[in-house]
């Protein structure tokens, strides 16, 4: 029987744009570019080299958002995924954490699955709370901030790494893990994945596929909010040392009172 994984990836804003919120407090994603979440290509490889090992499998991305977030998928496809679903629907506005958890452990249900791997976070967010909510809702295992992952047998095996220690965690399948940025290096899509990638199948989903209401998402439906946001202030000239036979003091100086030393 294929091995059926489910690989979770966002459609993030460009980290080197100008960020910013929108009149309702939401991350204006109209104004910047957006690309696959950079921690993603990890969860990504970490797939495909499963995939690799197994005798049979396949592998779906899965992401929720807007039209734009099929390039997202599309750069996971040419990776080397096989297809891809796209939950899209307007009143996903404003989800939050909790709300994205119970789509996409929807969708994961309906699409089918064996193991479904994230990233450790994403890049606009950086909560990393997804994997284990998915994975609560779904009434699976969780083995997350993988640096090393492996399937065999109906197990899933990987490293934890800490500051002071290294676990070895393993759990049986069905189950979710999330990997880390060092897990090993995304690979870049070749020209011909590039261009097989436009021919895979990306279906779309909305609420009324996934048989969720639309007060359980959106802004109304969070059970977080952001009230108030102020913009980083513009940078400021900084400060110049000319060594004059004083300038190793200043410098300490300047440290000092910028509580650095």
């Amino acid at each position: 029987m294929s091995l059926r994984i489910v690989v979770t990836v966002k459609y993030v804003p460009d980290a080197t744009g100008d960020r910013h919120f929108a009149e309702d407090l939401t991350v204006d994603r109209d104004d910047v570019d957006g690309l696959l979440s950079e921690l993603d290509e990890y969860a990504v490889e970490q797939a495909l080299q499963i995939a690799d090992e197994a005798d049979d499998a396949e592998i779906t991305v899965l992401t929720v958002g807007p039209e734009d977030a099929k390039d997202a998928l599309r750069k996971a496809l040419s990776m080397g995924a096989d297809k891809a679903i796209h939950v899209e629907d307007d009143d996903l506005h404003g989800t939050d954490a909790i709300g994205t958890s119970l789509v996409l452990a929807k969708a994961i249900e309906k699409a089918g699955y064996d193991l479904v791997i994230s990233g450790m976070a994403s890049t606009d967010g950086t909560m990393g709370v997804l994997p284990a909510l998915v994975a609560e809702r779904l009434g699976v295992p969780q083995v997350t901030l993988l640096s090393e992952v492996s399937v065999a047998d109906g197990v899933v095996k990987g490293r934890r790494d800490g500051d002071t220690a290294s676990e070895q965690l393993e759990a049986s399948l069905p189950a979710v893990v999330s990997v880390t940025d060092q897990s090993g290096e995304a690979r870049y899509p070749s020209f011909k994945g590039i261009m097989a990638a436009k021919k895979k199948p990306v279906q779309s989903w909305d609420l009324e596929d996934l048989e969720i209401e639309a007060d359980e998402v959106g802004l109304d439906g969070s059970w977080t909010t952001v009230d108030s946001a102020t913009e980083r202030p513009a940078r400021t000239a900084g400060t110049i040392v000319k060594d004059e036979g004083e300038g190793g003091k200043q410098l300490a100086e300047f440290l000092v009172g910028q509580k650095f030393i």
